[in-house]
């Protein structure tokens, strides 16, 4: 039997690990709550790593938000994600922990990053300006990983997913990102009886999404890769492994599926007064796809999914 630790169970892509790993009979899973375990507390994350038997770690655990909260308490982000991983990593080193999976963010990457965005892309420019705390705590714990490995022979690995959503997804009406923030805009207007939805820009920039279980699933496939052909398609200091579709839509096309998953019949007006971002955002995912792993939820499913989830708690989203 494996005692796994997943570190952030309560969010969209923690508890989605946990529900791939239930699935298997030789795993108990080890979670703590933010109450149980301050993961900022580096003699409390100690403690538990010693009263522990731990066999593998995710660590998916991480403070995350949008634009308006990155940019409002930098120092937060960058402070708060660099004592979870340190503490984690550290602290699983310490206990002979032999394998972690660290989850990152394809914000890692440069600003003008050549698309779709390879793995040897990392530390080639200068970050987005509005996530950069962020980043360099995400690239911090890449770093922290493959430090590890290098000088006491770990298997830490890291893994870069693109855009997720799913199920446990942040639904807030300010601070969500698009799926959330587009499933809820449609079926409230749907609910009104609106003729008509505005959306922001124009809907020309493309971006790639992927379902948060497909997330959950290459995370389990990667951490139990066995180590020689983890070694062999990756670098010591270039170890990390993007996790994506390789196939992205414009965000015309991702409006208009959304509309027709929650039923919206009103048209679709753009406001192209509002920025669109950057024109292109795609992982490559060659690495990955040479490993063995692709994924399995195509957009209009797994919005149907998601859909499904809000509907299911939308109760908790009121207020």
């Amino acid at each position: 039997m494996k005692n796994i630790f997943v570190a952030g169970h309560n969010g969209m892509v923690g508890s989605a690990i946990v529900r791939q790993l239930q699935q298997q009979d030789d795993v108990n899973v080890i979670t703590r709550s933010r109450s149980e375990l301050n993961l900022l507390d580096q003699k409390a994350v100690q403690a538990f790593f010693e009263s522990e038997s731990i066999d593998q770690v995710y660590l998916a655990a991480a403070k995350v938000g949008g634009i308006i909260a990155n940019n409002t308490y930098p120092a937060e982000f960058i402070y708060e994600n660099l004592m979870i991983e340190s503490n984690i990593i550290h602290s699983a080193h310490q206990a002979d922990v032999q394998q972690l999976l660290f989850l990152g963010s394809s914000c890692i990457y440069p600003k003008l990053a050549e698309q779709p965005m390879r793995e040897d892309a990392l530390l080639t420019g200068t970050l987005e300006p509005t996530n950069e705390p962020y980043a360099i705590a995400k690239i911090a714990g890449i770093k922290l990983c493959e430090s590890y490995n290098r000088q006491y022979g770990r298997d830490y690995r890291s893994v870069m997913p693109t855009n997720l959503y799913g199920p446990n997804d942040n639904f807030h009406p300010e601070n969500s990102h698009v799926i959330p923030a587009l499933l809820r805009r449609f079926h409230e207007a749907k609910a009104r009886g609106d003729a008509s939805v505005t959306a922001w820009g124009s809907g020309s920039p493309m971006r790639e999404f992927l379902h948060v279980d497909d997330m959950a699933a290459a995370s389990v496939f990667v951490m139990n890769l066995d180590k020689p052909t983890y070694e062999k398609h990756t670098q010591p200091m270039l170890s990390h492994i993007n996790v994506g579709t390789g196939v992205d839509c414009t965000i015309k096309e991702l409006t208009e599926t959304v509309a027709k998953v929650v039923g919206f019949e009103g048209g679709i007006e753009w406001d192209t007064s509002k920025p669109d971002g950057a024109p292109r955002k795609l992982m490559d995912v060659s690495r990955l796809r040479n490993l063995g792993w692709s994924y399995s939820i195509d957009l209009e499913d797994g919005l149907r999914n998601a859909y499904q989830w809000f509907l299911d708690n939308q109760e908790s989203f009121r207020g």
